[in-house]
């Protein structure tokens, strides 16, 4: 520090990398908590096996069901996924596909294959959304109703389809996505065990990219020979395992993933349902729900489920994927925009200081202190600011934190779940652990900048995503990015 009290520029670097350190540590200690509070709640519940012990259970007072599968341009999985979801493990359920103006041939596609012709649906107009051209039916699947809409995007789709729908939960996933049989009936426990207090229930979204899948379902599990999604893979088992079952434990999540999602119909229509301007409305609605039940001051409970599991394809292109991680980021930071009252008023309690203060630090600070850390860590040290011990060790505990932390995620999902069956895939998903943290943690940062800039620019477009589709001999189609 000068003569005069003021700071020197080299005083104000300092400062500033031992800012950058400071933030890098405090999240990554947050990662360790989530790790533990996983590893606490698979010990103290560890999933049920056998579907049947769970039909013995829980068949009887499994309230009706209605799974809602917005779909946009989805000629190339649709038949097969709608298929899927009518062979569903589950006692009383229907299911509402919402042609969302497709533009290629999902409403043929889905008219041809399940000889669908136009039916009277009377519904209340709860939540508004684009007009509805017509609702069809299929003789031989009282199960399926299938509404064709104006375009409004994913968020009026699902609006449509909870107007449209007759149950007291309805499951809303996208229609590109398979639901192992039994998704359903592990997913409702939570409003089986304690239904005066659970609004919303979420599962497990795993990549398929690799796995063989006929019929709508996933026969072996496998891994994805493109090295992209292999990283995806041990992305999305520690953001699903342990992030979201560590928030869940303490009653802090704050998404449920909009390709899998249990919801009680009469509070998401009293929260006002999907909102729409933005594209994270998934995230949205979730806090929506938190805010509306401790304004009114109601025990209640968001709760995530490990077991059910839903399957998706994830992108194996640099373009696609990071397009699609940008919007997330945007997505997260409109409802952050939206809702950033919630820190400042005491009765939102755990929601304001874990909930939002998890968002606050890895969402809305997190990626720029991350582009500082990378640019200008090793300048300070270049320049003499920063001694070469303080960024050796920055460094390696960033790297170590990382590894620790995935490794971990995939220890859990071994010891617990039990998904991969082959020894081999373990070591290969334990090496892309390791090499996540050089080059792909790096890009999800440059990607999630990109969304700040996008979120700046106020753009609300969601962007392609192509689709091989689980059938050898489907076409490649473009749609909404997941």
């Amino acid at each position: 520090m000068t003569t005069t009290g003021t700071l020197s520029p080299g005083d104000l670097a300092a400062i500033l990398a031992l800012f950058v350190i400071g933030v890098g540590l405090l999240q990554n200690l947050v990662y360790l908590m989530q790790l533990a509070l996983a590893a606490a709640a698979l010990i103290e519940r560890p999933p049920t096996a056998s579907t049947n012990l769970l039909w013995r259970r829980y068949a009887d007072a499994s309230p009706p069901i209605a799974v809602l599968a917005p779909a946009y341009n989805e000629a190339a999985t649709i038949a097969e996924s709608i298929q899927s979801l009518l062979s569903l493990q589950y006692p009383s359920f229907e299911v509402i596909v919402i042609n969302d103006g497709s533009r290629d041939a999902t409403l043929q596609v889905l008219i041809d294959a399940f000889e669908l012709r136009p039916v009277q649906r009377h519904f209340e107009l709860a939540i508004t959304h684009q007009p509805i051209r017509a609702v069809y039916g299929a003789a031989h699947q009282p199960r399926l109703i299938v509404v064709d809409k104006e375009n409004g995007g994913k968020a009026d789709a699902l609006n449509a389809g909870i107007n449209v729908s007759r149950a007291p939960i309805f499951c809303s996933m996208d229609a590109d996505s398979l639901l192992e049989p039994d998704a359903l009936l592990r997913a409702v426990r939570p409003f089986v065990e304690d239904p005066e207090r659970t609004v919303a229930v979420g599962g497990t979204v795993r990549v398929a990219n690799g796995c063989r899948i006929a019929d709508g379902r996933v026969l072996e599990v496998g891994l994805p020979r493109n090295l992209l999604a292999l990283l995806q893979t041990v992305e999305y088992l520690r953001a699903f395992l342990m992030a979201r079952l560590a928030w869940s434990r303490i009653n802090t999540l704050t998404i449920i993933s909009g390709a899998f999602g249990l919801f009680r119909r009469s509070r998401v229509v009293e929260a006002g349902g999907y909102a729409h301007g933005t594209v994270g409305e998934d995230m949205e609605l979730v806090v929506k729900l938190h805010r509306l039940m401790r304004d009114k001051r109601l025990p209640y409970r968001i709760a995530f489920v490990p077991e059910p599991v839903c399957w998706t394809e994830v992108p194996e292109d640099f373009r696609v994927l990071g397009r699609q991680r940008a919007r997330w980021h945007r997505g997260a930071l409109e409802t952050f925009e939206r809702h950033w009252d919630v820190l400042l008023k005491p009765r939102y309690g755990r929601l304001a200081v874990v909930g939002f203060g998890y968002i606050l630090l890895v969402d809305v600070v997190g990626p720029i202190v991350d582009l500082l850390g990378y640019v200008l860590i090793p300048l300070f040290w270049v320049s003499g600011v920063l001694a070469v011990e303080y960024m050796l060790a920055f460094i390696a505990v960033s790297f170590t934190f990382g590894v620790v932390i995935s490794v971990g995620a995939l220890a859990l999902e071994e010891s617990e779940l039990r998904r991969f069956p082959r020894a081999r895939d373990l070591v290969v998903l334990t090496l892309i652990a390791v090499l996540e943290n050089f080059g792909y943690r790096q890009m999800n940062s440059l990607w999630r900048l990109r969304g700040i800039w996008q979120y700046l620019r106020r753009s609300q477009s969601w962007g392609t995503m192509t689709r091989k589709g689980f059938s050898p001999s489907a076409k490649p189609s473009s749609g909404r990015a997941a």
